[in-house]
């Protein structure tokens, strides 16, 4: 599966960054795309392992999509309160 494949790659990303925090004061500069694929890295592996926490508690579809769904929601909402982004308009 995807994930597994992309793996390898995201903890190289984590090293790096853990590194950079480690030995740098100054910020990171993301570019607005690089802001834009963090978010979608981020949100894909919060449903993938929100998927596993469903499954292992036996939960019903319906009950499925609306924890996807808040999820998205307050995800988006985190976003926009703390840098005042709106993760809608990230791909216009």
């Amino acid at each position: 599966m995807i994930g597994k494949v992309i793996s390898p790659v995201l903890n190289k990303i984590e090293s790096k960054l853990w590194e950079w925090e480690f030995n740098s004061e100054k910020p990171m500069e993301y570019t607005d795309e690089g802001f834009r694929a963090a978010c979608k890295i981020f949100i894909s592996a919060l449903m993938d392992k929100m998927w596993d926490l469903q499954t292992k508690e036996d939960i019903k579809f319906e009950d499925r999509l609306s924890m996807g769904k808040k999820a998205a929601q307050d995800v988006r909402s985190l976003i926009k309160i703390y840098t005042d982004i709106d993760t809608h308009d990230m791909y216009k």
